[in-house]
């Protein structure tokens, strides 16, 4: 690995001196890039991502020196994937910079994409808030494609997120808009009842029995084949169960329905909250008698 290294440090010398020297028509950039391709290779190879990352840039700045935009994306593209072995924050800003290009040249689909991209980076750092911000700005940009399924895939991450930092109101209409828009689609309209059950759990998380009730009717009226799921029994279960203060009801009714269908990571924790809730409610209730 340190001859690999070697290799593309001798690489980048000649195309830094490349570059410090006299070029016609831009030829100069034509070779540092050529050169500086090789060290990447060379860098990747021996497993040095830090080096790699930092080559992909200069050659992305040789492809905008070259007015070659989409060319120059691509290699913040590769420097981000270089980085994704070591820094989210340094994969992030080469990502940042692929997106901003893109959207320049009018590539929306692949600006669409990175953002996503962006957004699953900060996912995966547990970083919410940020993610959200991209995954927004994607399904924006997949809307404006009209890539639909995309852009309802990056919507249900931005209301899942959104529920997981207790912004249940904004994670509801967003549920709600993506169940409306699936209704009238035959792909799609299989997966409503799933979606109207994650608006229920966002409902039921606001603590408010009656928003529950009005919630549940104006789901029967978007779907009148939702009042005959399972779904729709355990929202209706757990409604009652929270309106009468009944933990082991509301129990019950959870683990009903997860020893026909396992529940998700995201809706147990959801549901531990309303839980909770049931709970304290219970304690102060019995602190007063």
């Amino acid at each position: 690995m340190a001859d690999q290294s070697a290799k593309a440090e001798e690489f980048v010398q000649k195309a830094e001196k490349k570059l410090s020297g006299w070029g016609i028509f831009g030829s100069k950039y034509d070779d540092a890039t050529d050169l500086f391709e090789k060290a990447a290779n060379w860098f990747k190879l021996a497993k040095n991502w830090d080096r790699a990352g930092s080559v992909y840039i200069k050659i992305a700045d040789c492809q905008l020196k070259l007015d070659s935009k989409h060319e120059a994306a691509t290699s913040y593209v590769d420097a981000a994937n270089c980085y994704k072995k070591i820094s989210i924050q340094d994969a992030a800003e080469s990502l940042n910079q692929a997106v901003n290009l893109f959207l320049e040249i009018g590539r929306l689909n692949m600006a669409a994409r990175y953002c996503k991209e962006l957004g699953e980076l900060y996912e995966q750092a547990q970083d919410l808030e940020k993610a959200i911000v991209y995954f927004e700005r994607a399904a924006d940009l997949f809307q404006s494609e009209e890539v639909t399924t995309s852009a309802n895939q990056c919507n249900q991450k931005v209301a899942q997120f959104a529920a997981q930092l207790e912004q249940y109101p904004k994670a509801i209409g967003i549920l709600e808009v993506i169940a409306r828009q699936s209704i009238n689609n035959n792909l799609l309209k299989y997966s409503v009842k799933g979606i109207l059950l994650n608006a229920g759990i966002c409902q039921l998380c606001k603590g408010d029995v009656v928003a529950v009730t009005n919630a549940l009717e104006r789901y029967e009226e978007l779907d009148p084949t939702f009042s005959g799921t399972r779904e729709y029994k355990l929202l209706s279960n757990l409604a009652e169960a929270l309106d009468e203060g009944d933990v082991v009801k509301f129990t019950d009714a959870v683990q009903e329905y997860d020893s026909m269908t396992r529940l998700d990571s995201w809706k147990t924790t959801l549901l531990l909250r309303v839980k909770n809730t049931i709970k304290l409610k219970e304690e102060e209730e019995d602190d007063l008698t």
